[in-house]
């Protein structure tokens, strides 16, 4: 038997064997002896010891809200103004932007001196339920595609090439702010190598639309096209484009997920 075991014993019976008559502290203390191992002597010692005080958790000082909701506001309000970039960035923004803060919001020289000392991890944490709510708004409506992953290779070495003709495609929501319904998207197309750009309207985002798009796009450019590299969206990863490409000898392929 442990000892974390007889401890717990012995606190059960202890206010017990005080409170019984001298035949029932005889019996108790037996009971006690014969379960735990212990000499008479030593048990009756514990038997009358105080209870141990029992354990209080000890809990961690709250932190002074240092950043409150005036703050909380500043920061939303640039994080929106600069088109919603991750923490890192929006950090150096505010302090770009300070002159445009100051204007704005009437700052004083106490508040200007957090939003200069805030770290990543607390705008990552006052940013935190916006991002939830408006995650539709900032993010569209990209799935990934989940057909032909096997047969659509993910391109992971650099763009080392010396010729045109390898398009990067990516397509832009133009939702405002709500990505509900149908609207209109633009399909843009790079080429590497010289960095001519070709874009197309999309109402909606189907895949038979975007490959439609595409067409139109590689045949108004002055090269011929060798390769086309996308993100994961469904609007890319499926069987219209994949078709498409391999009709016209064009190398498909996509970014890491």
């Amino acid at each position: 038997m442990d000892r974390k075991f007889r401890m717990k014993y012995l606190e059960t019976i202890s206010q017990r064997y005080l409170d019984s008559d001298k035949a029932g502290k005889t019996i108790i203390l037996s009971e006690f002896c014969r379960v735990c191992g212990y000499d008479r002597k030593y048990a009756i010692t514990l038997l009358h010891k105080p209870p141990p005080p029992t354990p209080t958790r000890r809990t961690a000082p709250k932190r002074p809200i240092t950043y409150g909701p005036h703050i909380e506001a500043i920061v939303l309000d640039v994080w929106e103004q600069a088109g919603f970039p991750w923490s890192v960035r929006l950090k150096k923004i505010i302090e770009l932007w300070l002159l445009w803060i100051r204007k704005r919001h009437r700052t004083d020289k106490a508040t200007e001196a957090l939003l200069l000392a805030i770290s990543k991890n607390t705008l990552d944490r006052l940013l935190a339920p916006h991002r939830n709510r408006l995650k539709k708004r900032l993010y569209g409506k990209t799935k990934p595609g989940t057909l032909l992953k096997r047969d659509i290779p993910v391109r992971t070495d650099f763009w080392n090439i010396d010729e045109p003709g390898w398009l990067e495609i990516d397509l832009v929501s133009h939702s405002g702010a709500l990505a509900f319904g149908d609207f209109i998207y633009t399909l843009n197309a790079t080429d590497i190598y010289s960095g001519w750009v070709e874009s197309r309207a999309v109402f909606g985002k189907s895949e038979e639309a975007v490959r439609a798009a595409l067409e139109e796009i590689i045949a108004a450019l002055p090269f011929k096209v060798k390769g086309v590299d996308s993100d994961n969206g469904s609007e890319f990863i499926n069987w219209h484009l994949y078709r498409y490409c391999g009709r016209n000898k064009i190398q498909f392929t996509r970014s890491r997920p």
